[in-house]
C-alpha cells in the first residue's frame, strides 16, 4: 500500500532538497521508519505519515548540519540550493497541501482519472481499460483535472 505514494513523495523531496540523491536517502529513511513503527499493520493515514516522517528528517539533518557545520560538507556537497530554505519549504508545502485539496474536490471518476495518470503514472490507455470507459473519456477527465489545477492554484496567488 506505502508503495503508490514513492515517486510522489520523492518528487517532492526532490523539489525541497534540491538534490535527487538526497531526496531518496530521505525517503528510504521515511518509509522504513514507518515499516519500523507499524509493522505489518498499515497505518490509518499512510500518505500523511509518509510527508510528515520525511518533513521531520529534513528538519532533524537541518538540525544536525546546524549544530556541526564543520560535518555539514564533505568534499563531494556542496551547499544546498536556495529550495532548501525553511521559507520556500513552507511554502512549497502550503502550495502541495493545496493542489492535493484542489484533487480531493475532483469528481469522483475525473479525480480517479487523474491520479492514475499523474501520480502513479499510467498510460491513458491502461486507465481507460481498467475504469471502463474511453481513451478519450480518460483524456477527458484528465484536462479537466489539470485545468482546476491550474486555476485552483493560480487563484492562491492572490489575497
Amino acid at each position: 500500500m506505502l508503495e503508490r505514494y514513492y515517486h510522489e513523495l520523492l518528487n517532492f523531496i526532490a523539489r525541497s532538497t534540491g538534490c535527487r540523491e538526497k531526496a531518496q536517502d530521505v525517503v528510504q529513511e521515511s518509509y522504513a521508519r514507518v515499516l519500523a513503527s507499524h509493522g505489518n499493520t498499515p497505518p490509518a493515514q499512510p500518505r500523511a505519515l509518509l510527508y510528515t516522517t520525511a518533513r521531520n528528517l529534513l528538519i532533524d539533518q537541518h538540525r544536525q548540519q546546524q549544530r556541526h557545520p564543520e560535518h555539514a560538507l564533505n568534499d563531494t556537497e556542496l551547499p544546498a540550493a536556495p529550495a532548501c530554505e525553511p521559507e520556500r519549504t513552507v511554502a512549497a508545502q502550503q502550495s502541495l497541501a493545496r493542489l492535493l485539496d484542489i484533487v480531493a474536490g475532483l469528481p469522483p471518476r475525473c479525480r480517479q482519472a487523474f491520479v492514475l495518470y499523474k501520480f502513479d503514472g499510467l498510460s491513458t490507455a491502461d486507465i481507460a481499460r481498467q475504469m471502463g470507459i474511453s481513451v478519450n473519456m480518460v483524456e477527458k477527465h484528465i484536462i479537466n483535472g489539470m485545468l482546476a489545477c491550474k486555476k485552483g492554484m493560480a487563484g492562491q496567488d492572490t489575497p
